[in-house]
């Protein structure tokens, strides 16, 4: 059997739905190469991934949602705040959330190119700032409450 060459198109390394890293079909898991694939982890100006490492590069596939929510942060304003897992944290996309089909939430990040998944701990805290009323979803943050919407959400 002979080895799988590999080219900066044809990598091999794939990020899955549940977002978990893969080479070749085969799980990466040593947590240091987990850790420097998610903050190498790029949206090329072609809307490709891209993983970088120093001056290396190559193409990803990703199945579904390219990063995850791993904290939210409340601002002085009552805006919200994404920590992602490429260790950025940018501010939350209100209007883009996704409630999916699996009941995880989503939202666009990196100016709308890529989507993130919310992990367990960053769904609940989104939750603990949501109320349901006659109107709708209200979202209170900071001393400031604001009606928002959420795609796929079923009051």
């Amino acid at each position: 059997m002979s080895a799988r060459l590999h080219t900066r198109e044809e990598s091999g390394i794939t990020l899955d739905r549940e977002l978990r890293w893969f080479h070749d079909g085969q799980p990466v898991e040593h947590p240091r190469i987990i850790e420097a694939f998610n903050q190498g982890l790029r949206v090329g100006d072609d809307g490709r991934y891209l993983l970088v490492i120093g001056a290396d590069w190559c193409v990803v596939k990703v199945a579904d949602a390219a990063f995850a929510v791993l904290a939210l942060d409340v601002l002085d304003d009552g805006a919200l705040a994404v920590r992602l897992s490429d260790r950025t944290a940018e501010p939350l996309d209100e209007a883009s959330l996704t409630l999916e089909a699996d009941g995880v939430l989503t939202a666009r990040v990196k100016q709308g190119r890529a989507k993130a998944r919310f992990t367990r701990d960053a769904q609940f805290s989104l939750g603990e700032l949501l109320t349901e009323g006659p109107q709708g979803l209200r979202l209170t943050a900071g001393g400031r409450s604001r009606p928002v919407a959420i795609a796929g959400w079923r009051g």
